[in-house]
C-alpha cells in the first residue's frame, strides 16, 4: 500500500497522481473526478470541524447511494471521525438505537433518510455543512489520522435482540479491500454499479472504497429495479457486476427474451452462495464473462476467502475459494478440535481482518474472539484437501433475505413494541423469491387476540422491509424445551402454520 496508511492519505495520493480520473458517475447525476472528490470531501470535513467534531467522534450517514454519500463519507474520514452508516431502510426505532449505541455526535441525512423520526438528534442535511474553518486546519486533521484509528462502525445483526457495532480500522479496510480488488482485477477501465447499499459492508468497502483505491468508476444505485438491469449494463457499459445468483439468472433470462448488448461485462462476483455450475457455464458462453468469482466475508472478519483465476467451475460453484493473504481459516467441532478435510464444523478465522471488537461491548467481543485471536464466525463450513472453503450452514439463528442478514431476536424485540403481544418467536424459512423469509409465531397479551395483518402493517411502518415477517401465525402458546426456552427446533419441525 506504500503510503496508503489511511483513507484520507489514499484519496490524496490518488488525486495527486490521477486528478482527472472519474471515480463516481451517478446515473443521471453528478460525475466526480478524484480531484473533485478530494476537494468536496475537504469542504465537508471543514463543516464537521466547525460543528466541533473531534478525532474519533462518530458521525452517522443516512441515505441512499449517491455521489453525495461518497463525498460525505470521505469528508467524515478527513475529519478524523468514524463513519456510522445507517441503512436507508431504517425506520426511527432502528436508526435511533444505533445512534444511541455508538454515541454518534452528528447525523448527516440525505435522500432516503427519515430525519424527522429523530427529534432529539443533531441532524444536518447532505450539502448543509458550512465550511467555516480554514482549509489548512482540515488538512492537518486529515493527515493526523493514523492507520490504527477506527474508520467505521458497521451494524451487524446479532442474536441478542439489538444490532452490534463492528469496529474496523483504516489499516484493516485498506489491506482487505486492496487484496479483494486485486483478486477481482478491478481497475481504472472498469464501470461498476454499486447495488448493495453503502450502509452495507459490501457496498461501502467492496464498492465505494474499492473503486477509489483502484480508480474504477462506481455507479451508485439509489434504488435497484431488476427490470432495469439490462438497460443499466448496456447504457453504462458495465464491466463488473456483483450480486446473488438470482441477479445473474435474471441477465440470462432477459437475454433469452430480447437482444441486449452485454458485451462489456467481464467479471461477476457472488458472495458465499451456491452458484449452479450451469449458470457459470452459460454466463461464460452466452455473456462472454472472463470470470465468475465466489467469495466469503463477514463484517466481523472483513474478507475471508475468494476463488481465484483458473479455478475450475466446480470450485467456483461449490466453494468460496481459499483464504486471502494474511488470513488463517480452520474448521472445528463442538469441542474446538480441528476436523479433517471434508468434515463439517464451525469456521474460525484469524488474521489482520478480525474486527477490533463490538463497540462498547467487550463481553460480547470476548464471546466471539477467543484468547488466541480466532474469530468464531458462527458459520458451518467444510474445507477440502486443496483448502477451498464451502459454507454449508449457519450455526447462529440468522437468516438471509435478499442478501441481508436478519436477526430473529431483533425482529422479535421490535414486534413486542407493537403492544398486543406477550411473546414472539421468529424463524427463517426457504422462500423462492428472497432466498429466505421470516415467519413470526406470536402469542397475544391476556385478553388480546393479535391481528396478523395489523402486525405486518405495523412492522412495515417500523422496521426495514427485509426484516418484516412474510407471515404472522397466532398461537395460544409457544413450544418450550426442557429448559423453559422457546423451542425453535419444534417450530421448524412441526410448523404449526400448516405448511
Amino acid at each position: 500500500m506504500g503510503s496508503w496508511e489511511t483513507l484520507p492519505r489514499m484519496l490524496r495520493d490518488q488525486a495527486e497522481r490521477h486528478p482527472d480520473d472519474v471515480v463516481v458517475a451517478e446515473p443521471g447525476g453528478p460525475r466526480l473526478t478524484l480531484a473533485r472528490l478530494r476537494a468536496a470531501a475537504s469542504e465537508v470535513a471543514r463543516g464537521l470541524l466547525a460543528l466541533g467534531v473531534a478525532p474519533g467522534d462518530r458521525v452517522a450517514l443516512w441515505g441512499v447511494n449517491s455521489a453525495s454519500w461518497v463525498v460525505h463519507a470521505f469528508g467524515i474520514w478527513d475529519a478524523g471521525a468514524v463513519i456510522v452508516p445507517l441503512s436507508p431502510r431504517y425506520k426511527g426505532i432502528e436508526a435511533g438505537e444505533l445512534i444511541a449505541k455508538t454515541g454518534a455526535e452528528v447525523v448527516i441525512a440525505g435522500p432516503g433518510a427519515s430525519p424527522e423520526l429523530l427529534p432529539e438528534t443533531r441532524v444536518v442535511p447532505m450539502g448543509g455543512l458550512a465550511a467555516r474553518v480554514p482549509a489548512r486546519e482540515a488538512e492537518e486533521r486529515a493527515l493526523a489520522v493514523r492507520d490504527s484509528d477506527l474508520c467505521e462502525i458497521m451494524a451487524t445483526s446479532g442474536t441478542t435482540g439489538t444490532p452490534k457495532g463492528v469496529m474496523l480500522d483504516h489499516a484493516q479496510i485498506l489491506r482487505g479491500y486492496l487484496d479483494w480488488s486485486e483478486i477481482v482485477t478491478l481497475g481504472p477501465h472498469d464501470r461498476y454499479p454499486v447495488i448493495a447499499p453503502f450502509s452495507h459492508g459490501f457496498g461501502l468497502n467492496a464498492g465505494l472504497i474499492a473503486c477509489v483505491m483502484r480508480r474504477a468508476t462506481m455507479l451508485p444505485i439509489a434504488s435497484f429495479a431488476p427490470g432495469a438491469l439490462m438497460s443499466l449494463i448496456a447504457d453504462e457499459r458495465v464491466s463488473v457486476l456483483a450480486g446473488p445468483p438470482t441477479l445473474f439468472s435474471r441477465v440470462l433470462d432477459e437475454l433469452e427474451r430480447g437482444s441486449w448488448d452485454v458485451s462489456s461485462l467481464r467479471v461477476a462476483i457472488c458472495g458465499a452462495a451456491a452458484v449452479p455450475a450451469a449458470l457459470i457455464t452459460r454466463l461464460v458462453g452466452e455473456v462472454g464473462l472472463e470470470r465468475m468469482i465466489n467469495a466469503y466475508g463477514l463484517m466481523e472478519g472483513t474478507v475471508v476467502s475468494m476463488t481465484r483465476a483458473g479455478d475450475p467451475i466446480d470450485v467456483v460453484a461449490n466453494t468460496t475459494g481459499r483464504p486471502v493473504p494474511g488470513i488463517e481459516v480452520k474448521v472445528v467441532d463442538d469441542d474446538g478440535k480441528e476436523v479433517a478435510p471434508g468434515e463439517r464444523g464451525e469456521i474460525l478465522q484469524r488474521g489482520y481482518g478480525v474486527m477490533r471488537g463490538y463497540w462498547g461491548e467487550p463481553e460480547r467481543t470476548a464471546e466471539v474472539v477467543d484468547a488466541g485471536g480466532w474469530l468464531h464466525t458462527g458459520d458451518v463450513g467444510v474445507l477440502d484437501e486443496a483448502g477451498n472453503l464451502a459454507i454449508v450452514d449457519r450455526k447462529k439463528e440468522l437468516y438471509i433475505v435478499n442478501g441481508f442478514n436478519v436477526s430473529p431476536a431483533e425482529v422479535e424485540s421490535l414486534l413486542l413494541r407493537e403492544g398486543s403481544l406477550a411473546q414472539a418467536a421468529v424463524i427463517g424459512v426457504p422462500d423462492p423469491v428472497s432466498g429466505e423469509a421470516g415467519v413470526a409465531y406470536v402469542v397475544g397479551r391476556p385478553g388480546v387476540r393479535p391481528d396478523p395483518a395489523a402486525l405486518i402493517a405495523w412492522a412495515k411502518a417500523n422496521m426495514s422491509g427485509y426484516k418484516v415477517p412474510k407471515r404472522v401465525i397466532v398461537l395460544d402458546a409457544l413450544p418450550v424445551n426442557v429448559n423453559g426456552k422457546v423451542d425453535k427446533l419444534a417450530l421448524r419441525r412441526d410448523r404449526p402454520d400448516g405448511e
